[in-house]
């Protein structure tokens, strides 16, 4: 993906935000709360991703049709689910992107789905460090003894993060 330049902005009406948190709560359930507020506002980017600005932070991403928290969303917003946390060795790899290989998983939360969104966590601290796409549920995942597991598409510093606004 190339740099993402936000080409308009504008608020979505309330029967949209009414949409856009039930759409949220299928994936992450009642941690979606989280992201209610007075003003929620998409981002037109010009490609296939919206970013949705909460309280004018970027904290909902919609790719592929599929909503999510996006990795500032995450930070500033905690929540429980979709966690895959990884060993320390590799964090250095998840922060610049790399995917996530088996070795490196230590635990995943029941609730990961193959083909949905996850939130990858560093083991000492639990502090997100990317998004990805999971390739198995999560006692598949588990039952994997090496190969990639994981597939990152946002990550600290990447055209997502740097979005200007």
């Amino acid at each position: 993906m190339g740099k993402i330049i936000a080409k308009r902005r504008h608020p979505i009406r309330k029967s949209q935000v009414a949409e856009l948190i039930g759409s949220l709560k299928e994936e992450i359930g009642a941690s979606a709360e989280l992201f209610t507020a007075k003003t929620i506002e998409v981002l037109e980017t010009g490609t296939q991703l919206h970013i949705y600005l909460v309280d004018k932070e970027p904290l909902l991403l919609e790719k592929d049709g599929v909503l999510f928290p996006s990795l500032k969303g995450a930070l500033a917003r905690p929540f429980p689910q979709r966690r895959i946390v990884v060993d320390m060795g590799a964090v250095s790899f998840v922060i610049n992107g790399a995917d996530i290989m088996r070795p490196g998983v230590k635990s995943v939360s029941p609730d990961v789905k193959a083909g949905r969104p996850v939130q990858i966590v560093d083991e000492r601290h639990g502090k997100p460090l990317a998004l990805g796409i999971a390739l198995f549920d999560a006692e598949d995942l588990m039952a994997q003894e090496k190969g990639k597991v994981i597939k990152t598409f946002h990550h600290v510093g990447d055209e997502i993060w740097t979005v200007e606004l």
